[in-house]
């Protein structure tokens, strides 16, 4: 059982067996003295259930060796001064403050939490967005509009759009494959890109060549069929994520706006003015 990676690097050292002793009330060892606290151990046993590890003895066993292994070695670095060091004290102020805001941020998601009401309304928004009809294109992407010219004037003339969209297209993802795309919603592309793809009929060709952000295309429409929704239970969990995300950014955006921040020579830094 994995507890931490520093753990695992003193796990020789902790290959004891622990001797009952005049413990503290709150401790399940000591080390030198010091108490390896049991609360250290419910905490982690707590955190394994979570993770969907059963609990046990054997469990117990080996977090208290860990445990103890890891006190060996924080006692040692103590008293080499380690804990002194100027990288050990930024590292200890960034981890505290991670911990924190790692557990304000869990704290708030329990307080406010997204419902399976939210989750269905972000579904019906999602079967919305998809639209009634799916589309299965190649396109070659150039970057002048001259080159998106001169490929047309030779598909015109009989030349094969796939081989000259391995030849030609910019675009990795598709060039290989002779521009197919396969099956695309019209959300899934930017805006003059599908709007230009819903013009064309079957085996149709883009009359002119079709400006993105991208460059130029030249489109080539394969063929059309009705959306393929997937079901709720497919993307729930997917849907649930991006609501979370939305709060959490939402809060933070808040935060950001009631705040008076000032960092100079950094753009889009300030707060609320104060």
């Amino acid at each position: 059982m994995k507890i931490t990676q520093i753990f695992v690097a003193v796990a020789a050292l902790s290959a004891l067996s622990i001797t009952p002793a005049a413990y503290a009330a709150d401790s399940v060892a000591t080390v030198n003295g010091k108490p390896i606290k049991q609360t250290w151990v419910d905490y982690i046993m707590k955190d394994a259930q979570t993770r969907g590890q059963k609990p046990s003895d054997a469990m117990k066993n080996a977090i208290i060796n860990e445990l103890v292994g890891s006190e060996l070695a924080y006692q040692e670095a103590q008293k080499q001064g380690i804990d002194k060091l100027p990288d050990y004290k930024i590292n200890e102020e960034l981890t505290q403050r991670k911990l924190l805001v790692n557990i304000f941020l869990a704290d708030y998601m329990k307080k406010n939490p997204v419902t399976e009401a939210d989750t269905k309304a972000a579904y019906e928004q999602y079967k919305k967005e998809l639209g009634d009809k799916e589309y299965n294109a190649r396109h070659i992407l150039v970057k002048t509009e001259a080159e998106a010219n001169d490929i047309l004037a030779q598909i015109k003339k009989g030349s094969d759009f796939a081989k000259l969209a391995k030849e030609k297209s910019m675009d990795p993802g598709s060039k290989e494959k002779g521009g197919d795309l396969g099956w695309f919603s019209p959300a899934g592309m930017v805006k003059p890109f599908s709007d230009a793809v819903a013009t064309l009929k079957k085996g149709e060709v883009s009359p002119a060549p079709v400006q993105t952000q991208f460059g130029w295309h030249v489109i080539k429409m394969i063929d059309t069929r009705a959306t393929q929704v997937p079901a709720y239970d497919k993307v729930k969990e997917g849907l649930e994520r991006t609501l979370q995300q939305r709060k959490l950014e939402k809060m933070m955006l808040d935060l950001k706006a009631k705040a008076k921040i000032d960092v100079p020579g950094v753009t889009g830094a300030t707060g609320a003015t104060k």
